[in-house]
């Protein structure tokens, strides 16, 4: 059985470590550090005590922004992922946001199909917005309403 928990300065090693296999473009292990010290809300998901996934999201004006969501590569695939953007979804709700908003990857299918699911809608698309390996790729800009319950 999974939990959700709020991020803290202990964990970035972990969540860093997850990132770094996750993606060939990581985030800094600062910018983990500055996002738990900041006003973002940063969580991680723990399975048998060990930290498996993580997220970040900011907030400004009553719209909530996902950051960065991430589920260790040996675990995607079991709904996770899922559980991790619901409990964003509500935290987000009861935060009196009204909306959220993401940017994934082009290439990111997986991603995109569970942002369909859960009720993000595509808005736009950023140009050449994400590094790759041979240059750029564009980013798809998604939203989805909020409703407290």
């Amino acid at each position: 059985m999974s939990s959700i928990r709020q991020m803290n300065i202990e964990d970035v090693e972990s969540v860093f470590a997850i990132e770094k296999q996750a993606y060939p473009f990581p985030w800094s292990k600062s910018l983990f550090e500055q996002a738990v010290q900041s006003k973002k809300y940063c969580a991680v998901v723990e399975l048998d005590n060990k930290i498996v996934g993580y997220s970040i999201i900011s907030f400004v004006v009553g719209e909530a922004e996902l950051l960065n969501l991430c589920i260790d590569p040996a675990l995607q695939g079991k709904g996770l992922a899922n559980e991790l953007l619901t409990h964003l979804l509500e935290y987000a709700a009861n935060k009196d946001n009204h909306e959220m908003f993401l940017e994934v990857r082009v290439s990111n299918a997986a991603a995109i199909h569970l942002y369909d699911k859960i009720g993000f809608n595509e808005i736009g698309r950023r140009k050449n917005y994400y590094p790759t390996v041979g240059g750029k790729e564009d980013a798809i800009l998604m939203a989805a309403p909020l409703f407290k319950d």
